[in-house]
């Protein structure tokens, strides 16, 4: 995935469609905001970054995690799996990036998804939080295939991980 944070407006589109997408209470999210100020005074502008799950190659999540409820799935896509998961925090202690959602209901932690039900079984090409953006903010495909949409903006828009190659990150910011 590739989130342009300067076509971001912090309008919360794809937290409230990834909300509704996957059931989540009200007080559990699997996209946060920070906000980021650019520029020198008087010249000042804030930009919204939008943080979820990175899906992360080295995944300090699943690495952590003592049941094997996180874990990569052979999809790329790092998952976890409800049924295993006794709500340690473990994994939401080591993500760097802070974006593990535990649920105030049933004690046990979730994450981004990357929507791989809807991609999967009802055919999507795109995830909701991608199709929920009013400003094209963000896109999503195959990092491994060059022809893909989401191959050429990174190259295109010098897209990077967040944190550079702390983690392989999948998802990439421009910035």
């Amino acid at each position: 995935m590739l989130i342009d944070t300067t076509a971001c407006v912090g309008c919360y589109a794809c937290r409230t469609a990834c909300q509704c997408q996957n059931g989540l209470l009200p007080d559990e999210a699997f996209i946060r905001f920070e906000q980021r100020e650019r520029g020198v005074f008087p010249a000042v502008a804030v930009e919204s970054v939008p943080l979820q799950c990175m899906h992360c190659d080295d995944a300090p999540c699943a690495a952590v995690c003592p049941t094997g409820a996180a874990y990569m799935g052979a999809d790329g896509i790092v998952a976890v799996d409800q049924g295993r998961c006794i709500g340690c925090l473990y994994c939401m202690a080591a993500c760097p990036y802070q974006v593990r959602a535990r649920n105030s209901e049933t004690g046990s932690v979730d994450k981004c998804r990357f929507c791989e039900v809807s991609n999967y079984v009802a055919g999507m090409n795109k995830t909701t939080c991608v199709s929920a953006c009013p400003t094209k903010a963000r896109v999503f495909g195959d990092l491994d295939d060059p022809n893909c949409e989401l191959v050429r903006a990174i190259v295109e828009k010098g897209a990077q991980p967040i944190s550079g190659t702390l983690t392989q990150a999948k998802v990439f910011y421009v910035r």
